[in-house]
């Protein structure tokens, strides 16, 4: 009889409460081009939390978590890139490796379009993962692979940002405060917004420069303009989506960018798209990254200081009620999944 690993499965009705473990088959050795991780840690998303409860449908059984770092067990034929106890992490387009976008779904995701990482062991060709940054734990770089290379992205990679440029976070899920960091480390003036006072001081701690409390100031985005003395913000980390986008139009520089990577307040809605011409902005729509992104934050952040802010960890086990701290949105950061 095959060895035995444990994972957790997704079963109907898809809710939190229909999250079972099980055990199935060891995956075994790799084959050619292909390496064996043992999984040491995961972290969630908003993505990963709309799977499991079933507001974004998958299949019957399936292993959930988009994020997973572990350790190489194993290297199969061919595999240069890794040698047997390298640190790795997983990533979200396994088969993005580099240039522009070539998906625009979640077919090829983890823990979505197929098995994630919330099992013990995997095997899987070589580019679904690269390094780990050194001196990272395996919590911290799991946060990496949706959270963390989103906001690299939505500021190097696709908004050029620059030392002097202004960026406006809005929130303090994982992307708001990774973006609030790498924004720090390349010279950036940091707005950041919350509902919460005590989340607010958090920011102030990671060096953001300007503090709105959005419950208090639901016209936020003329209060950032003010502060800028009428020029408004060079990047927008726009994750509310269409409760949040003209705020955040009202928010931006004349030809400036917003990063269009959440839908926290709902799939659809009226954009003031006179107001957007006006700006002459650039609203780009994103999800995640390349390979190749991933590679190049990875080599950024062995050399910029940055650790990713973790708020709480849970077991594997505690898969459910990790969700739940999730759903309740008292978090700061991200949440891991410790193995």
């Amino acid at each position: 009889m095959a060895e035995q690993i444990t994972a957790l499965k997704l079963k109907q009705p898809f809710g939190l409460d229909n999250i079972e473990a099980t055990k199935i088959d060891d995956p075994g050795q790799p084959g050619a081009g292909e390496v064996r991780v043992r999984i040491k840690a995961s972290s969630l998303n908003f993505h990963d939390f709309g799977v499991a409860a079933g507001f974004i449908p998958t299949e019957e059984g399936r292993i959930p978590l988009s994020d997973g770092a572990g350790v190489i067990e194993a290297v199969g034929e061919g595999v240069e890139d890794f040698s047997v106890g390298d640190n790795v992490v997983s990533t979200f387009f396994p088969y993005w490796l580099s240039g522009p976008a070539p998906i625009g779904d979640f077919r090829t995701t983890p823990g979505d379009g197929v098995d994630g990482y919330a099992r013990e062991v995997v095997v899987c060709p070589a580019h679904f993962f690269t390094e780990q940054p050194q001196g990272f734990s395996h919590e911290q770089s799991a946060t990496l692979t949706t959270a963390g290379l989103t906001a690299w992205r939505a500021l190097v990679v696709d908004g050029n940002i620059k030392p002097g440029n202004t960026v406006l976070v809005l929130g303090s899920g994982g992307v708001s405060v990774f973006a609030c960091q790498i924004a720090k480390s390349l010279g950036a003036t940091v707005f950041a917004t919350s509902s919460s006072d005590a989340k607010l001081e958090q920011y102030k701690k990671l060096g953001a420069d300007y503090l709105i409390n959005y419950k208090d100031d639901p016209e936020w985005g003329k209060t950032v303009r003010k502060l800028t003395h009428g020029r408004g913000v060079d990047h927008v980390i726009e994750v509310g989506g269409p409760g949040t986008l003209p705020q955040s139009i009202n928010a931006v520089a004349i030809g400036g960018h917003i990063a269009l990577i959440g839908v926290l307040t709902g799939n659809e809605g009226e954009i003031p798209t006179t107001r957007l011409m006006a700006k002459q902005a650039r609203l780009q729509g994103l999800i995640v990254g390349s390979r190749d992104n991933q590679k190049d934050f990875v080599r950024a952040l062995n050399v910029n200081g940055i650790k990713p802010v973790i708020d709480k960890t849970f077991k594997l086990d505690e898969l459910a009620d990790a969700f739940r701290y999730e759903e309740a949105g008292k978090h700061f950061g991200k949440i891991c999944i410790s193995f």
